[in-house]
């Protein structure tokens, strides 16, 4: 592509590539000048005007955005993605439906380091996602590029977009009461575990409190039947061997991974219940609305994804979380 500044003569047909103001308005740049804008430009007097021409092998920015857009996510309605028409050089990708964010990162970096003038920008992997919502951008920084650029870097990036919907539609949550832990008297743990629910589109269908003990808690788990069970004890759970694991083990089922390396959240324990449902020991902060790990573990369970160790131990990495006003225990002293 060539670029620069030509005499307006020479213009006719070629990309404007910064906005100028003319008698009576503004030609705006991106434009591909015609008869009428050249007879603007003299008319302000210009001489000469920056402009950029398109080579035989090369795309206009807005086709070559659509190219790499389409390339990324190659049947949008089939994975619950929407792609926004082109404009400026950009493509703009927006989730169509609830759900998390399925991202190939080695593939979407390999688009990044194809050409300098290709961009590329997604939201973290599994982020949740809203209908409507942006969730990647693909913008093409000059007015062109050549066509080999392009298909190499749709090549590289090919399907490695989609979003994961939720398939779990409710569960139901068991509380334990202890007189010398936290309660749920008050009830906010409870709302903010069902907003967290309703975000998803998930329904908290029963809500059941029984002592801190664990075989009371094991009969409750054996009896619960929703398609997920959640868990808040009274006490934090601070042992595999505490009432909450040991509850799920006496009730047939399996953990899964205990502790998290997200804080907030590091306590928290999830498994599966005999049938094989997803089960999650909710730490102390799912109290609170703001973020924190078991945000993380509900919404992947909830997409129906795997949530191993080794999907666990990967979240520790950006999973420094903001501190919580009124943490008990702090992460520094405040004197």
């Amino acid at each position: 592509m060539e670029f620069g500044p030509v005499p307006i003569a020479k213009a006719e047909g070629a990309v404007l590539a910064h906005s100028v103001k003319v008698p009576g308005g503004r030609l705006k740049k991106g434009i591909v000048l015609g008869v009428e804008d050249i007879e603007a430009l003299a008319a302000a007097g210009l001489a000469e005007v920056t402009v950029a021409r398109l080579g035989p092998d090369d795309v206009g920015e807005n086709e070559a955005a659509r190219i790499i857009a389409e390339a990324l996510v190659p049947d949008p309605g089939a994975v619950g993605l929407r792609i926004a028409p082109a404009h400026t050089g950009r493509v703009n990708i927006h989730a169509d439906r609830v759900g998390l964010a399925r991202l190939d990162p080695s593939r979407l970096m390999a688009v990044n380091a194809t050409d300098e003038m290709i961009t590329l920008a997604t939201v973290q992997p599994w982020q949740r996602m809203e209908a409507g919502q942006m969730l990647a951008t693909v913008k093409i920084i000059p007015y062109g590029l050549a066509r080999a650029s392009i298909e190499a870097a749709a090549e590289a990036g090919r399907g490695a977009i989609s979003l994961a919907p939720v398939v779990v539609a409710a569960a139901e949550l068991i509380v334990t009461s202890h007189e010398a832990g936290s309660s749920e008297e008050t009830g906010k743990g409870t709302r903010a575990i069902e907003a967290r629910l309703a975000a998803l589109g998930m329904q908290l269908t029963d809500v059941t409190t029984v002592p801190h003990e664990t075989d009371a808690l094991a009969r409750a788990l054996a009896a619960a039947a929703a398609p997920m069970v959640l868990v808040l004890t009274a006490s934090a759970t601070s042992d595999p061997r505490d009432v909450g694991p040991e509850a799920l083990r006496r009730a047939g089922g399996q953990v899964v991974r205990f502790g998290l390396p997200v804080d907030p959240g590091n306590l928290l324990f999830h498994g599966t219940m005999a049938d094989g449902r997803p089960m999650i020991g909710l730490p102390g902060c799912a109290r609170s609305p703001a973020l924190n790990g078991a945000d993380w573990v509900l919404e992947r369970l909830a997409a129906g994804l795997a949530v191993g160790p080794e999907d666990t131990a990967r979240m520790g990495v950006g999973g420094l979380l903001k501190e919580m006003p009124g943490r008990r225990q702090p992460r520094e002293s405040r004197r």
